[in-house]
């Protein structure tokens, strides 16, 4: 199977983004537009075994030039500032630890926060990270639900409305497609509706992503089912110090945010502060500076993109890497100054391709930011088919290193 991606020179849909909390300041439009006409649609064909046909809508020899990459050809160098971890200061956490972490700190610091859905209680949730806390704060704070995700979502909004400041948790994000009428209809629009009357302070956040041979449904990617909905934040975490600085920022938050966590990035350590800290929603974060290329990514991508990096550093290529983190809204901003450094955009997602983040983003950039682009945007997305179980085809419908490397070739080219 081949994972098809088409940069396309033309068309631009707007991206929504949150009005309250929204700077308009961020927002670097361009003065001048070139005719979108003048661009032609490009075509990379990146295979899962690193093999690549680029079609740039010509005849040349060059157009139908197919390079073979080796599928493992990712450099694997020993991090040197590992050795020196141990005497920074902080402490060490599993990234599950320091959601935990940033929970109880939000729980110790209001009353009014706290935590519902299937076994959060006293079995500490499907991947511990709401251990110890029903111990500490009771059966109350901390509620075990019955498995009726659209019921106990819309408990934690109407308990949002009351002036509570609920941590929805679902067990796998694909079992949040039961609750999506509450998330939709309620919790989204509730704030517009209701004249602002209510406020809809809620936390919705699980486990999802493409695990270890989890099957179709429990490897969903729910993000491009969300984005559309008006007046919900989205976030996603890949480090523990952001996933600690997200939790804390999205329970404070007035708006409704949905919190995305992968399920292969929950054992991840690192050290963070002792010290208090939170991180803005609404920021993505610059992973490594560069200047030939924009890679933007999140959540597990943000690995595959830096073990590429390394194979692109050897060949003589400086990738900048941007975590986007922040879903929805984008954050332009840091997008749109690396954008008009590098002029060449790269999107790695683990989100389908048809009407995933990466679609979103790409409308975003060519609408802003077109006359600084020097080649067409190339989007690598996750095939458009239900996970396989079988680990060999499991990894075939996600994009890997090599597949990475060999994009930014062809883009630099």
């Amino acid at each position: 199977m081949a994972t098809i991606f088409q940069g396309l020179g033309g068309g631009a849909a707007t991206a929504t983004a949150l009005t309250n909390s929204f700077d308009s300041k961020k927002l670097l439009l361009p003065s001048s537009r070139r005719s979108l006409s003048e661009r032609k649609a490009s075509f990379l064909v990146v295979r899962s075994d690193g093999s690549v046909n680029l079609n740039l809508g010509s005849s040349n020899a060059r157009a139908r030039r197919v390079n073979q990459l080796i599928t493992n050809a990712v450099a694997t160098k020993a991090d040197s500032s590992a050795a020196s971890a141990a005497s920074k200061p902080g402490h060490e956490l599993l990234l599950y630890e320091a959601l935990r972490e940033g929970i109880e700190e939000e729980m110790d610091r209001d009353p009014h926060v706290c935590v519902m859905g299937e076994d959060v209680g006293h079995y500490g949730g499907s991947y511990k990270v709401t251990r110890g806390l029903a111990d500490k704060y009771g059966d109350l704070r901390v509620l075990d639900t019955p498995i009726a995700e659209n019921s106990f979502t819309g408990m934690g909004i109407g308990a949002a409305m009351t002036g509570l400041r609920p941590i929805v948790e679902g067990m796998n994000m694909g079992f949040l497609l039961l609750a999506f009428n509450q998330i939709s209809n309620n919790c989204g629009m509730l704030h517009y509706t209701s004249g602002g009357q209510f406020t809809i302070p809620i936390v919705i956040r699980g486990p999802g992503g493409v695990g270890r041979q989890l099957g179709a449904e429990h490897s969903q990617r729910l993000e491009s089912y969300f984005q559309s909905i008006p007046g919900i934040q989205m976030v996603a975490c890949s480090t523990p110090y952001n996933a600690k600085g997200l939790m804390k920022a999205a329970i404070r938050s007035e708006n409704p945010v949905i919190l995305f966590e992968h399920v292969l990035l929950y054992n991840l350590k690192e050290r963070i502060p002792d010290e208090e800290y939170i991180c803005n929603l609404e920021e993505a974060e610059m992973v490594r500076p560069g200047e030939h290329v924009t890679i933007l990514t999140y959540s597990r991508m943000r690995y595959h993109v830096m073990q590429a990096a390394k194979t692109l550093v050897n060949k003589g290529y400086d990738p900048e890497v941007i975590d986007i983190r922040s879903l929805k809204p984008f954050d332009l901003h840091t997008i749109g100054n690396s954008v008009k450094k590098t002029h060449r955009v790269l999107i790695v997602e683990e989100c389908m391709r048809t009407g995933g983040i990466g679609a979103s983003l790409t409308a975003a950039i060519t609408e802003n930011f077109h006359d600084y682009l020097d080649a067409p945007i190339v989007c690598l997305s996750s095939q458009d088919v239900p996970t396989p179980y079988a680990g060999t085809l499991e990894e075939w419908t996600v994009v890997q290193p090599a597949q990475i490397v060999t994009a930014v070739e062809h883009l630099c080219q």
